[in-house]
């Protein structure tokens, strides 16, 4: 019995180490697609999907082939790993254990979202096109991303020993999800002001300022009035809700978590005014998008941590330790 124990929960702190290994990598994964949005690539591979230009490996002559290629097969890697995860843990967690649920949500969305980068090929809905159909494809695309980082920071968060968070029907729950429901829609407008100002190149400030007021513009251009002023709506929200989790969890990995999340906005906020008076270059545009990921992630550990049924840093033990406990409960 003890070395059946040990073997499980062994196997399960390296599970939590893959899970967060894979969290970890997706996030690169993600940066490139933004890049392949942002140096026009999208369109390297024609509207061929799963080929690239009709063939499996593209041609060596077209730069903009092997970075649309490249983001595939970091993405396509993917869908193997999260299968590996979902088996792994219905191998060494029990029942309706929220590892479980978690990681088959990783895999539902992961599924998902090479779908959407499939139609969004297949419609040829990348590289120069305006078109608002794009903008609802990315804005559906940017929102599975951040469902699917969601799913995959709670597989690795409750397999790494945390006490489980329940749903309850309270006012913090109701503010949490307000908070996270306000990150998700900042992130979204932001991909659109992203690819407004790849598509429509302002040569100053200034003139990105007058384009975006004139009413007569596209509304990719609008979006460069509009997103800042969701953002700076959003951090006195972010703000209050750092302040009353704070009040209302005084634990004391709630309140890091809270105040990294007041932290990780106030730099996004700094680093997207800074993106927009250097017109946006690319490497911007990904540190952007970069923060904006963290933020997200932030924001679901904190839901998660907030909602523990424990407090979360007295009491939360390694799987092994658990596992321990029971033997000498045995």
């Amino acid at each position: 019995v003890l070395a059946r124990v040990l073997a499980n929960g062994m196997s399960r702190i390296k599970f939590h180490h893959f899970a967060w290994g894979l969290l970890i990598y997706c996030i690169p994964a993600i940066l490139l697609g933004a890049f392949v949005r942002a140096s026009h690539s999208g369109d390297g591979c024609g509207n061929h999907w799963p080929l690239c230009n009709g063939a499996i490996i593209p041609d060596a002559e077209h730069s903009k082939s092997w970075v649309e290629f490249a983001h595939r097969i970091s993405t396509g890697i993917l869908l193997p790993i999260t299968i590996a995860l979902v088996v792994w843990a219905f191998r060494v967690f029990p029942k309706g254990h929220l590892v479980r649920k978690a990681a088959v949500a990783s895999l539902i969305f992961m599924i998902i979202e090479g779908l959407i980068g499939a139609v969004l090929v297949k419609l040829e809905l990348v590289a120069d096109n305006a078109s608002a159909s794009r903008a609802i494809y990315m804005s559906i695309h940017l929102a599975n991303t951040f469902i699917l980082l969601a799913a995959l920071v709670l597989t690795a968060w409750s397999s790494s020993g945390f006490p489980v968070s329940r749903l309850r029907k309270d006012r913090t729950t109701a503010l949490l999800f307000l908070g996270l429901f306000g990150v998700l829609l900042l992130g979204v407008s932001g991909a659109i002001t992203a690819l407004g100002d790849t598509l429509f190149p302002s040569h100053n400030l200034a003139q990105a300022l007058h384009d975006a007021s004139s009413p007569l513009s596209h509304f990719l251009i609008l979006m460069r009035l509009w997103q800042p002023a969701i953002a700076l709506v959003l951090l006195f929200g972010i703000l209050l809700l750092s302040m009353y989790i704070g009040a209302q969890r005084p634990l004391p990995l709630v309140k890091k978590l809270a105040q990294g999340m007041v932290v990780l906005y106030a730099v996004q906020i700094l680093v997207g005014y800074l993106n927009a008076y250097l017109k946006a270059p690319i490497p911007m545009q990904l540190v952007h998008l970069f923060l904006a990921d963290l933020l997200w992630m932030n924001m679901v550990c904190l839901t998660a941590a907030a909602l523990a049924t424990e407090d979360v840093a007295e009491t939360a033990k390694l799987p092994v330790s658990r596992e321990l406990e029971a033997v000498g409960a045995i």
